[in-house]
């Protein structure tokens, strides 16, 4: 058998949240502490920048186009294939504890498996689902029909109403404003901390922990909500950081016409977007126009993201406290990471959406792997994706790569990814919401990234992005259509194109909106 796995995702969290990362907002002394004893990647790319795609691409190792689900609302094929299943079928305990979504989570008529299973209150699924042989499932809030919100209406039913309502009456993602500032999907919220789903789902892995025997062997996915929107952490915790001491973000152009100017530069859904002229996506508040946030906005989102990342630091630390006095910490593997990023004021942008940049596709990516295996900390600067973890957790399982896993075991040091061909990263953008189809295709490769445009609502298929990310490293240079880069251009392009990995035929229905 293999060493013990504890998987730790958030949702929605940039690069430089972390301070082994740069950030200097939040304190996260536990996952730097992880850093410095581990492998720290500082170019892990998604292969989707929203949740249910890249999160099916973690559970299966497959590209989106591979496994199916291209945008929000597609659901995962419950027979799809699953590195949890993997595990579990050598020996593993297997849990999946905080956000899946798998599956849409809008499902008023109780179509979506893993929705049933939430709804029957048990925590154990009859026969399994996916490979997991426990599942407590939580989101943003206390809406719905997941465990935590039953906890909560349970045990709190005061504190349901406390959270961000995160529809409007026309179930669109609501736009409202609330704190200091008027920032859209903000709140004072004045839930205890002790309620709050942080540290909720803290709290469940403790118990599933405590409840294996010794010897087991297990693979655990704890999987906080935070930090994505809405932005309302316990209003408790709002004393450590004062938003009017932020100081605003390197990628935020603080003047209009520069701003504006960026804009115009990059594919047309960009600006449109930003003055409110089109919507695209599902993934922002559909009547919320960017074009309107402010710098103390900016501000006061930016603390609020850093509260919520410092206290999933903290119960990430309660949780590796609670290994050790197991007297299990030499032989976990820690892998620490995100679905994708969150642009955070970027460009004057929040939120995510069709935006292949940084803020969205630069990720947190911390592997410590046990003490007893003897590997050294590194810096691995060569790009990894998120679809290489199954077949890593495969191997700390002492498994081959199933031959449906379409990643690489993540490289210990920068030599080992030289060695195995760490080269290109691939990322995939479709949605077809409101009329409005955009297709992206992207490849990170040699420092550059580039996006190649399929037809679509406002792009004619000719339409690209190219940043080289040494010089223009917030990328806002888009040297795409530029003679004096058109051999690096067509190079790039053709690689992209020629390293795309199969399409699920038939494609799969849209079935909800999230």
């Amino acid at each position: 058998m293999g060493r013990k796995i504890l998987f730790v995702t958030t949702d929605q969290q940039r690069y430089d949240t972390l301070g082994c990362n740069g950030g200097t907002l939040a304190r996260t002394p536990v996952v730097d502490r992880l850093a410095d004893a581990g492998i720290r990647y500082e170019r892990a790319v998604p292969q989707s920048v929203v949740c249910m795609p890249s999160r099916s691409t973690i559970v299966t190792g497959q590209y989106p186009s591979t496994h199916g689900v291209w945008m929000n609302g597609v659901p995962l094929p419950v027979d799809a294939p699953s590195v949890a299943a993997e595990l579990h079928g050598c020996g593993y305990r297997t849990a999946l504890i905080g956000k899946a979504h798998f599956e849409p989570f809008l499902d008023p008529f109780g179509r979506f498996t893993e929705n049933l299973l939430a709804r029957s209150a048990e925590p154990t699924a009859a026969h399994g689902h996916r490979g997991f042989d426990h599942l407590e499932f939580a989101t943003h809030g206390a809406a719905g029909p997941l465990h935590y919100a039953q906890w909560l209406a349970a045990n709190h039913p005061e504190a349901v109403g406390m959270f961000f309502p995160v529809l409007d009456a026309m179930f669109n993602v609501s736009g409202a404003g609330g704190g200091d500032t008027d920032a859209p999907q903000v709140k004072d919220n004045p839930i205890p901390r002790d309620w709050y789903h942080t540290d909720w789902v803290a709290d469940r892995t403790i118990a599933w922990l405590d409840g294996l025997a010794a010897d087991d062997e297990w693979f655990c996915w704890m999987s906080f909500p935070d930090p994505h929107h809405p932005w309302d952490p316990p209003a408790s915790e709002m004393g450590r950081i004062d938003w009017r001491d932020v100081p605003l973000p390197a990628g935020y152009p603080v003047d209009r016409a520069e701003r504006e100017r960026i804009l115009e530069a990059k594919p047309r859904h960009w600006k449109q977007w930003y003055d409110g002229s089109l919507v695209s996506n599902y993934e922002a508040p559909k009547e919320w126009v960017p074009a309107t946030l402010t710098d103390d906005q900016v501000r006061e989102v930016n603390a609020r993201n850093a509260v919520e990342c410092e206290l999933i630091d903290e119960a990430l630390g309660r949780v590796l406290d609670a290994i050790a006095l197991r007297g299990w910490s030499d032989d976990v593997d820690v892998i620490f990471t995100t679905d994708h990023g969150e642009l955070q004021g970027d460009f004057g942008l929040l939120f995510k959406g069709p935006y292949h940049v940084d803020g969205l596709m630069r990720l947190p990516l911390i592997w410590r792997p046990a003490p007893s295996a003897g590997v050294p900390p590194a810096v691995v600067t060569q790009p990894v994706g998120l679809v290489d973890l199954a077949p890593t957790f495969s191997a700390i399982a002492g498994l081959e790569p199933a031959e449906w896993m379409q990643g690489k075991r993540l490289p210990v040091d920068s030599g080992d990814a030289e060695a195995r061909g760490f080269e290109r990263v691939l990322t995939e953008w479709d949605s077809e919401l409101f009329g409005v189809g955009v297709h992206l295709r992207t490849i990170t490769r040699d420092g550059w990234v580039c996006t190649a445009y399929r037809p679509g609502y406002v792009h004619d298929g000719t339409e690209g992005e190219l940043y080289h990310l040494a010089d223009d490293p917030m990328q806002r240079q888009n040297l795409w259509g530029d003679p004096g880069y058109a051999a690096r251009q067509r190079d790039l392009v053709a690689d992209l194109w020629d390293s795309q990995p199969p399409t699920r035929s038939p494609r799969l229905d849209l079935e909800a909106p999230v």
